[in-house]
């Protein structure tokens, strides 16, 4: 075997150590003898060599210096010094961080580096030829780590803590735990070896040194709360195992003090005084009482009691929550005539008791003088309500007790009574003003009403407004005074064919009055029906009877119905009885006993429709019909045309009629010569022109021939030619109705429309009506019509045509 070394040296600044120069190793096999690894008896196949081999080199961080920090030589034994050998460098950071002189293999760096940002590099190096570029050794690994220096300070997690610790706690009670960190190396000298101190806090923490535990540091008599409640602790974590020059980081911790309950309550006096009116209704608040107490929170919360005294059953004691006062009040009604002041004991204490500072017996006391004010105060009734029997049968003026009250103030004033006249609206009582008594003011009825409740009413004479009420239950003795009846109306019936004895109805009774002993009814047939009775009555003697058979056999058409009158009495004292009556029906039954056949009175009892239903059914039908007449009434209205379709048509109208008058021959209807003639027709229109049914009150204004200018209201007078001696008589008629329209006031309706349709005997057309024509059937000539102008042409062809033209 032959070997052949080359070495590398690593030059390692500021390190001492000989195991920092590591040397690479070629080895070079000829043959496989000796050699660890190869197989005995086998030819060497190959040759296995290694050129170069290290693993890292150390830099010290943070260097300060002006040229290239330079960390180590690589060499390898291809390199025989002809210069033909280049080394080449490649990783992180190479050609910027990290340089290598390419003939000689020196290795800087050519920055300052920062463990803390990044502790080691990852570079490969290899060797080639400057002539050729092939490379003459495998490219090999190495790392470059960097020497810490203590260049950081220590650092708290938090730049201030917060803790707390119970007041009066031991000495070394722990408070809170503070930890800091060193960025520095830790596995490299004593950079990140931290001792934590304390630089304000003295004397009452202390903290350890490795753990940063703060803790106390004086005893429980030292550390009050209700003396000094917080602190402000500075502690310091310094590197280097705290030896000189090491860095140094602090933090600030605020501590507080908690309460624990080792103050008792106190008062703040030990004497109160306080008064109350004695109409102070129970409940109602007497006064405060204050304790104070130097703990917080649960601690301070207190509770009173009231230990003796006069007044404990008179007061009570409630602790308000949220001031913690002792609040008295009222339990029992006062009186000051009684007892016009009290003096009572209380005690406070704590809720909760913590037996480390303070035994059970950690209490106060206080004395409370409550006086009682004197008020004027209403009537006092004796009982809180009145109970008072009465027979039902008592007479008016009856008393049936008595209320009594007095006024409790020490002027003793009088008092009157009165009943409520709300609770009695029937007035059937009635209260004595002087005494009391309660009287009746009308008979009663317990059979209506068995109990009667009012209220009575006391009064001060000298003071109307002080009244008091009490109840008054009145109950009703009830006496013997309703005779018993029959529970229902009982009917029943009997077959014609029976046997005597044979019970066909079972009767019972009732009665409205309730003897104390309870109901005890007997039955017996009346004597009135003893003689030719065909049935009896057996009692039962349980407040029931039957009605028995005399006879084996009835005749229906002989009898059909049988009234048995019954006696039915009771058994208390004024003994009262009444008839009852039984309606028996004879029927035809099978041989079973059931009916067959009754008489028509008994079919009629049949079930259909009653009495009622038929009288509903018949109003229904009625109420039906008159709606259909009516609405048929409305319909035929409804179908008439008006006189005048519009108000605002005041032409001539056509009213037609459907009856059938005389024809031409009648001129009774109306008298055209009145118009004509009105001298001559005067007689008859002054007693014609009043209505009959309203008397006139007033007269015409204006005498018939005076002509005043016309003021018309609501008539229309026609345009009328004053130069004809007939129109002017028109015209003077016409003017004497128009005044008397507008003078008389009697005579409705007020606004109308009154139309004169002469025209007079100066018109061409002479009169239209047909009243002075002729009453021949001979022809007429039409053809003057077509003289009116063309719209009267058309009428005189139609009437001038013969009848020819229409066949």
């Amino acid at each position: 075997m032959r070997t052949i070394s080359l070495a590398v040296v690593w030059l390692c600044l500021g390190l001492s150590l000989d195991a920092l120069c590591l040397h690479g190793r070629r080895t070079e096999t000829a043959d496989g003898e000796g050699t660890e690894g190869s197989v005995r008896g086998e030819k060497l196949l190959k040759r296995v060599r290694r050129g170069w081999m290290w693993n890292q080199f150390f830099l010290q961080e943070e260097y300060t210096g002006s040229d290239y920090q330079y960390i180590g030589k690589l060499q390898s034994d291809q390199d025989h010094g002809n210069g033909l050998v280049k080394y080449i460098l490649s990783g992180e950071g190479a050609g910027t961080i990290f340089v290598i002189d390419e003939n000689n293999g020196d290795l800087h760096a050519t920055r300052r580096l920062d463990r803390e940002v990044k502790g080691f590099y990852i570079l490969r190096a290899t060797v080639a030829n400057k002539r050729t570029g092939l490379k003459l050794e495998p490219e090999t690994e190495f790392t470059v780590k960097l020497h810490d220096i203590n260049d950081n300070e220590p650092h708290f997690s938090k730049e201030l803590y917060t803790g707390s610790v119970p007041e009066r706690s031991d000495i070394g009670t722990s408070v809170i735990q503070v930890t800091a960190t060193d960025a520095d190396d830790s596995m490299y000298g004593s950079s990140a070896r931290l001792v934590y101190s304390i630089s304000q806090g003295h004397p009452y923490f202390s903290v350890d040194p490795t753990t940063g535990v703060i803790r106390t540091a004086l005893g429980p008599g030292d550390m009050d709360r209700e003396q000094r409640e917080h602190y402000q602790v500075v502690i310091e974590a310094k590197d280097m195992a705290g030896q000189r020059g090491g860095l140094t980081g602090t933090t600030a911790v605020n501590i507080t003090l908690t309460d624990v309950n080792d103050n008792p309550p106190r008062f703040t006096q030990s004497i109160y005084q306080f008064r109350v009116p004695e109409s102070a209704k129970s409940g109602t608040s007497v006064g405060r009482i204050v304790a104070t107490d130097r703990d917080i929170g649960e601690n301070a919360e207190m509770f009173f009691t009231i230990v003796s005294g006069d007044g404990m059953d008179m007061f009570d004691i409630s602790t308000d929550k949220d001031t913690q006062d002792g609040v008295i009040s009222v339990s029992k009604p006062l009186d000051f005539e009684k007892k016009p002041s009290y003096t009572v004991e209380i005690q406070v204490q704590n809720t909760q008791v913590d037996p480390r500072f303070m035994s059970a017996g950690s209490k106060d006391m206080a004395t409370v003088r409550i006086g009682v004010e004197d008020v004027d105060e209403p009537p006092l009734f004796y009982k809180a309500s009145y109970l008072m029997e009465v027979k039902e049968d008592a007479a008016v003026g009856v008393a049936m007790g008595s209320v009594s009250a007095m006024d409790p103030d020490g002027a003793r004033s009088m008092v009157k009574y009165s009943i409520d006249r709300r609770t009695d609206m029937d007035r059937l009582f009635n209260v004595h003003p002087g005494n009391g008594s309660v009287f009746l003011l009308r008979t009663l009825d317990r059979e209506e009403s068995a109990w009667h409740n009012i209220s009575v009413t006391a009064t001060e004479f000298n003071n109307p407004r002080q009244s008091s009420h009490v109840p008054v239950y009145i109950r009703l003795l009830d006496i013997n005074d309703n005779a018993p009846t029959f529970a229902t109306i009982y009917e029943t019936f009997v077959c014609e064919r029976t046997k005597a004895g044979q019970r066909i109805q079972t009767v019972s009774a009732v009665d409205a009055d309730e003897p104390s002993t309870g109901h005890k009814f007997f039955f017996s047939l009346a004597p009135e029906g003893t003689h030719r009775s065909n049935f009896t009555v057996r009692d039962n003697g349980d407040n029931t009877a039957g009605i028995l058979t005399r006879r084996a056999s009835y005749s229906r058409l002989h009898q059909s119905v049988h009234l048995v009158p019954v006696v039915i009495t009771d058994g208390d004292y004024p003994m009262q009885s009444s008839t009852g009556t039984l309606t028996v029906r004879v029927c035809t039954c099978d041989r079973e006993g059931n009916m067959e056949l009754c008489n028509t009175e008994a079919l009629s009892s049949s079930p259909g429709l009653s009495t009622g239903a038929l009288i509903a059914i018949l109003l229904c039908a009625i109420i039906l019909l008159m709606i259909v007449v009516l609405f048929t009434a409305l319909k035929r209205q409804r179908k008439q045309e008006p006189l005048i379709i519009s108000k605002e048509d005041v032409r001539d109208n056509v009213v037609s009629y459907n009856d059938e008058g005389g024809g031409e021959e009648d001129t009774q209807a109306f008298d055209i010569g009145a118009l004509r003639h009105p001298d001559a027709a005067a007689a008859l229109e002054e007693s014609a022109k009043q209505r009959r049914d309203i008397i006139p009150t007033d007269t015409l204004l204006y005498p018939p021939h005076r002509r005043p200018a016309p003021a018309t209201s609501g008539l229309i007078m026609p345009p009328v030619s004053m130069a004809s001696r007939d129109n002017g008589d028109v015209c003077e008629f016409i003017n004497q109705r128009v005044l008397e329209n507008d003078c008389n006031p009697t005579a409705p309706p007020y606004d109308s429309l009154a139309t004169y349709a002469y025209e007079g005997a100066g018109s061409v057309a002479e009169s239209l009506s047909s009243l002075g024509s002729a009453s021949s059937e001979g022809e007429q000539d039409y053809h003057y019509l077509s003289d009116w102008g063309p719209r009267f042409r058309k009428l005189a062809d139609l009437y001038g045509a013969d009848d020819s033209d229409f066949s």
